[in-house]
Order: C-alpha cells, then sequence, then structure tokens
C-alpha cells in the first residue's frame, strides 16, 4: 500500500520541518511547499489525501489556496495554520470551505486529531439519492438541500440550521453527522429551551463532584459526551446570555472548565445548532452575542418549508404511511385515493411534513378500509400560501367555490397563530392566577423566569 501524501504549505522552515516529522510517525509522506503557486502547481501534478497551509504566505494568503483546492481538487481536505488567537482568521478560513484549521504554537495531539478526521471522510459523491439521504423529495430545492448538506459534512466548521418548525432541522443534522468523518463518534442532541438556565453549564461542561448541593459525582457533561462526534445545539436562540459568554470560549478554544473544576479540559467536538426563530433579529433586539452569531453561523443551511416543494407530498406522504403502517405491524397500509391526494397537495401545511405526518396518522386511526378518502383527512379548508385566503371547503367530495369573504367574517388563522393564541391564553391565565407574580406563574407553567419574560415580550401580553 503506497503512503498518503501531504501537501505542506508554509514559508517557515522550522514548521515544514516539525510538520514532516509529525506526519511521518502517522506514516504519512509530507511534501513541503513554500508559497501558494508552489502548492497550487505540485496539486496539480499529483495526488494528496490532505493540504496544511498556512495563513501567510509570500504570494498571497491560505484562504486563496482554499479557494483553489475548492475549484479544483475539491476531493482535497485542507485545514489552514492560523495564528494564535486569531478567531476571525479561522472562521474566513472555514467559511472558504476549509476543512478545519490548527492554531499555533502547533499542539501535535490537536494536529494528530485533525489528520485523522481528515484521512476518515467518505469521497466526495454527487447529489446522494433520497433513499440513501433521508431527505426525501424531487423539488429542485431538495436537490439543492442535499447537494449541500453533502458539502457541508466534508467540513469540521460549526454549521446552523434554520427553518420553520417540522421542516426537518434535526434530519439534516443527522445526515451531516453520518456522512462527516465524525460518523464512528457520538452525535448528542440538546434541546436549549428545555434546560432550566441554572443548570444550563453542568448540563453542557459537566461539573466536580461537591461544586453545588446535590453533586454527589463527577458529571463529564455533553461536550465530553459529544467527544470526536457532533454536539446538536437544538432552540439554540433559548441560551441565556450569561451562557452564551461560556459557549463562544468553549468554540474558540476548544476546551471546557466543568463546574468546580480548577482545570479546563481540551474537547474534539463539532457544533451544529438549529432554531426556528430569526437569530440575526434576535441579535439585533440584543437577545444573543453577535460574536457568537457569527461563530456559529460559519456555514448556513435553511430547510425548506413544505409549501415550497408541494410537488413531494405524494412520495412524501406514501413514505410516511407505509412507515406508520411498519411501526402499528399492519399487514397492508391504506392507499391515498386522488382525491386525498390532491387535497393534501392544496393544504397550507404550516406545521410543515411533522403536521403532514400528523395528518396522516389519525387518516390511518379513522380509516376502516383499504383507502384514505378526503373526509378521513379532517382537514380545514386549504389556504394560499400566498395571501392567506382559504381556496375548497373542508370535507366536500365534490369541491365547490369558497364562499366571498364578508367583513364581519373573521380572517382564517393559520395553525401557527391559534397555537400562539392558545399560548397566549394560558400564560394570561396563570398570571391573573398569581396576580401577576411571574415567578409563581414560570414554576406554575414549567417555564423558567427568563422563558416567560422572552413569551410576555413575544406575545404582547402587558
Amino acid at each position: 500500500m503506497s503512503t498518503a501524501r501531504v501537501l505542506v504549505v508554509d514559508d517557515e522552515r522550522d514548521i515544514r520541518e516539525l510538520l514532516g516529522v509529525a506526519l511521518a510517525r502517522m506514516q504519512l509522506e509530507a511534501v513541503p511547499a513554500e508559497t501558494v503557486a508552489d502548492g497550487q502547481r505540485l496539486l496539480a501534478e499529483g495526488d494528496f489525501a490532505l493540504c496544511l497551509t498556512d495563513m501567510r504566505l509570500p504570494d498571497g494568503n491560505g484562504i486563496a489556496l482554499v479557494e483553489h483546492i475548492q475549484q479544483h481538487h475539491p476531493g482535497v481536505p485542507v485545514a489552514v495554520i492560523t495564528a494564535y488567537g486569531n478567531a476571525q482568521a479561522a472562521v474566513d478560513s472555514l467559511k472558504a470551505g476549509a476543512f478545519d484549521f490548527v492554531s499555533k504554537p502547533l499542539q501535535l495531539e490537536q494536529l494528530r486529531k485533525l489528520v485523522n478526521d481528515a484521512l476518515r471522510l467518505p469521497a466526495r459523491r454527487p447529489d446522494a439519492s433520497a433513499d440513501d439521504s433521508g431527505l426525501l423529495g424531487d423539488a429542485p430545492v431538495m436537490h439543492a438541500l442535499r447537494d449541500l448538506v453533502t458539502r457541508v459534512a466534508r467540513s469540521q466548521a460549526p454549521l446552523h440550521i434554520s427553518g420553520e418548525s417540522g421542516t426537518g432541522k434535526e434530519r439534516v443534522a443527522r445526515l451531516v453527522h453520518r456522512q462527516s468523518a465524525r460518523a464512528d463518534g457520538p452525535f448528542v442532541p440538546v434541546n436549549c429551551g428545555a434546560i432550566p438556565s441554572e443548570l444550563m453549564e453542568s448540563e453542557l461542561f459537566g461539573h466536580v463532584r461537591g461544586a453545588f448541593t446535590g453533586a454527589a459525582r463527577d458529571n463529564p457533561g455533553l461536550f465530553q459526551a459529544a467527544e470526536g462526534g457532533t454536539l446538536f445545539l437544538d432552540e439554540i436562540a433559548e441560551l441565556p446570555l450569561s451562557m452564551q459568554v461560556k459557549l463562544l470560549r468553549a468554540l474558540q478554544e476548544r476546551v471546557v472548565r466543568p463546574v468546580g473544576a480548577r482545570d479546563e479540559i481540551p474537547v474534539n467536538v463539532r457544533i451544529i445548532s438549529a432554531t426556528n426563530v430569526d437569530l440575526a433579529q434576535c441579535v439585533a433586539d440584543g437577545r444573543f452575542r453577535q460574536d457568537l452569531y457569527y461563530r456559529l453561523n460559519v456555514v448556513a443551511v435553511q430547510t425548506p418549508a413544505l409549501r415550497e416543494h408541494p410537488e413531494d407530498i405524494p412520495l412524501l406522504a406514501e413514505h410516511i404511511v407505509r412507515a406508520i403502517a411498519d411501526r402499528h405491524e399492519l399487514a397492508q397500509p391504506p392507499v391515498i385515493d386522488s382525491a386525498a391526494m390532491q387535497r393534501l397537495m392544496t393544504h397550507g401545511f404550516a406545521g410543515n411534513v411533522r403536521e403532514l405526518e400528523n395528518v396522516l396518522e389519525r387518516a390511518m386511526t379513522l380509516c376502516t378500509g383499504s383507502t384514505i378518502t378526503v373526509g378521513e383527512l379532517r382537514l380545514e379548508a386549504p389556504r394560499n400560501p400566498a395571501n392567506g385566503t382559504s381556496g375548497a371547503p373542508a370535507s366536500a367530495t365534490e369541491p365547490a367555490p369558497a364562499p366571498p369573504p364578508t367583513e364581519d367574517a373573521p380572517e382564517p388563522q393559520s395553525l401557527e397563530a391559534r397555537m400562539q393564541a392558545m399560548e397566549r391564553d394560558a400564560i394570561v391565565e396563570a398570571l391573573e392566577a398569581t396576580r401577576w407574580n411571574r415567578t409563581r406563574a414560570a414554576e406554575r407553567l414549567g417555564l423558567s423566569f427568563r422563558q416567560l419574560r422572552y413569551k410576555i415580550k413575544k406575545l404582547g401580553i402587558e
């Protein structure tokens, strides 16, 4: 078996020699280069398993070489060597397409982990099939999403996934993990909105025995639980400001300090975050740190709403029906008749794929034969996503035009608006029951004080 070759681009002879020795100990051949031009020439002449490049070079910078490799040698992962503490250079290199970065002074253990991760990367391939990826759909937006997932999976850069509720953000995160060099490591999902703020630091970073009342033993925390893999921070906008500062340090320095511990612990974790709100607006409102936003949003992925690709609804519906039938051990899944399928395709689906799943599970429960009909869907009148107006009646077997709205007729509400109204009523009821004592109301609702304060502001409760 031939020795894998690593291109080392640095104008400092000592660094080239140090990297050469370290790579030789890993049974790899280091091929040195001093400039961007030398690196481009060597890449054109031979095959390389990895490229390590300094940021500052005599005829340019490492980012120029990263961009050249992305365009002409996309199968070669490239890592950038940055000056110690230069976090912005690291972020810029990751945005340009670098696999990862290593800081000066070089830490050989960190370098070894980086090289091993890079060599474990699966071969780059074109858009995966829907069956392989788990992201079903033949619409252009779904092909684009699968292609983007394939590309970002080859990087170690922090990834931020945004999109409406029910669009499959965690599914995308799991797929990125599965296609990455970290696929053999753990995937640890965390719902930031479900952890009480006073326990957040201990949950993420861990604690030592005796750090606080009730800490009877050491707890490694979720960062260490995800060592060598991926930590998925869902609902990242719910993270308290005090924790945002500590998360920023963990991302920049790649270390965590358990509560009550003196020493910091190095961690090798890729962060994927997600939210269904506008994180940039949270920054503008002062609810999210700008520096953390830019650190998390190095690579951005937007999951499309179902109304953006309604042509995929038949494929999704049939897949969901089969999955439900398998889960309930049904010998033969029911068939969705043409009228019911047409009805599904004209529905707005404010809850996206999750709502589609709920609708079909309800229909299968109500279905008495081998066919799901329009009546068993129990859908409200279809909505025009462009203007929110109704289309056809909900349960008619023969579609009829909807009556024109009158001035006194209430505007139809989306599912999200209804949920917000219900949430508002529950909060007001709790506040009134506690004579507007927010602390007691939060306890009554099972929320943290900060979460209740945010919801009061969001829902305009005075």
